[in-house]
């Protein structure tokens, strides 16, 4: 019955085409199915470098890397003979019962000599291996509960996150993921994961208050939300170093200062969600070096393997590390554990991935284009409906705003921000709508400074085209 449904639905589309078949068969993530079945699939053929081609041969500048992910452009031969090689060497094995395979150690102590520094005086120890960002950040928050067990206080629970802070999509991590659409209609977030406000300078500040006060102000509402829920309940603090999916939010100087003097307070692990900002994007390996974090845990993914195959990481420093092997030790086994941890095809095209940035120094190229990168982004804010443009390193957005001087927001059931991404693409630029009316960038880091700017003219034309739909809507 299903499978005559969906022949039927099939034949109503247009019969054999992607499209059609896509709307029939495929349930998409992020994506609302209804109007789906309307307007139908983007399907994307090919990638070269900076771009990718559609089934039509039109071909796009990727804005956002894919998902903030393919740092390396999409067609980077040495990440794909490493496959191969990998692939024909041993395809599958497993890290469990102390089994392990070559480029799961190579990339492990590649990672820890390129950590960033750790919070106190302790070091990154230890890297365990997983498949997305999700499963990094969940995986964070066991170990982060094994290790207080193991000091006697297994009470230290609950999980503070930001509100809009992006850390996944799994259970506990949409629960720290403060946007209302990953947790709408899910019955989240768990009751153990509370929310403390975010760095959002250019939102939420009052007033002519300085960045200074206001980091002074987020700093003192971090403790007293730890004070209000009981400093012996509460065992970590996530945070991205630059905020990416909840609308590239840049916190402050001074900002993750004044948060580690409240968490060493309280003695509340700090955990660096560098799923979006580690290997490069800020122009630096890692954003928490760029944005002084010095984190207890990190996690990591996307750009890990230029996201040409999942793979994930947590990073421990020997604090936390220590604690668990002991508790470990004691109970027989850390149980806990993915089929595809340290899968060794995905690891060998990370491991190369990281040796590819070494070898073309990939951050200096970074640095190098930032400031131009930077430029253009700024430039937008000519047009009378952006009222700020923010960049750092190759990460950047724009906000709109009816009124540049007061905050003054669209009506959100406008859209306007997903209208122009959509006028945009038309221009040959794929981006992406964040939440709040906002429009994120993040192009692979081999991006080059012509592309650059062919990339921003396009879009400058796109948004002049916005300008009629941006009056209407004012």
């Amino acid at each position: 019955m299903a499978k005559n449904s969906n022949n039927a639905l099939r034949k109503s589309l247009g019969g054999n085409s992607s499209a059609s078949r896509d709307i029939a068969f495929h349930m998409h993530p992020y994506t609302n199915p209804l109007a789906l079945e309307t307007s139908g699939p983007h399907v994307i053929a090919e990638g070269h470098g900076v771009f990718v081609v559609d089934e039509n041969g039109k071909r796009f500048y990727e804005g956002m890397s894919g998902l903030w992910c393919t740092s390396l452009g999409f067609s980077e031969s040495e990440l794909i003979d490493a496959a191969i090689e990998q692939f024909r060497k041993l395809p599958f094995y497993h890290s469990f019962a102390g089994k392990t395979v070559g480029p799961a150690i190579d990339l492990a102590e590649l990672l820890i000599a390129n950590a960033p520094p750790a919070g106190g005086d302790s070091v990154m120890s230890k890297v365990f291996f997983a498949a997305s960002g999700s499963e990094a950040n969940d995986t964070a928050v066991k170990m982060i509960w094994y290790y207080n067990a193991a000091l006697g206080r297994p009470e230290k629970r609950k999980i503070i996150s930001r509100k809009k802070g992006y850390h996944g999509v799994t259970i506990v991590a949409a629960s720290m993921t403060a946007l209302a659409y990953a947790q709408d209609g899910f019955g989240l977030p768990l009751d153990f994961v509370k929310h403390t406000g975010a760095p959002d300078f250019y939102n939420e500040a009052l007033p002519n208050e300085s960045e200074e006060s206001f980091a002074n102000r987020c700093a003192i509402d971090l403790e007293e939300l730890i004070l209000e829920e009981g400093p012996e309940s509460v065992a970590a603090f996530f945070a991205e170093p630059v905020m990416g999916a909840g609308g590239v939010i840049i916190p402050p100087r001074t900002y993750f200062e004044k948060i580690r003097a409240v968490l060493k307070k309280y003695d509340v692990l700090l955990v660096a969600d560098e799923v979006i900002c580690g290997f490069g994007r800020t122009g630096n390996m890692w954003g928490s070096e760029t944005m002084d974090v010095r984190p207890d845990m990190l996690t990591c993914a996307k750009a890990l393997s230029s996201a040409y195959l999942p793979i994930s990481a947590v990073m421990l420093s020997e604090k936390v590390y220590a604690p668990i092997a002991q508790q470990a030790g004691h109970l027989g086994i850390l149980g806990h554990g993915y089929t595809y941890s340290a899968h060794p095809v995905c690891a060998a095209v990370a491991l190369r991935a990281q040796q590819l940035m070494q070898e073309r120094d990939i951050i200096g190229h970074v640095r190098c284009i930032s400031p131009q990168f930077k430029r253009r982004v700024e430039k937008l804010t000519k047009f009378d409906f952006i009222g700020n443009a923010r960049a750092i390193g190759l990460i950047g957005a724009i906000e709109f705003s009816t009124n540049t001087d007061g905050h003054k927001k669209f009506d959100p059931a406008h859209k306007i921000a997903a209208q122009a991404v959509a006028i945009i693409q038309e221009h040959g630029v794929i981006l992406r709508a964040l939440p709040g009316d906002i429009i994120g960038f993040c192009p692979p880091l081999i991006i080059s400074k012509v592309e650059v700017d062919d990339m921003f003219d396009r879009i400058e034309a796109a948004l002049g085209d916005v300008m009629t739909i941006a009056a209407k809507l004012s």
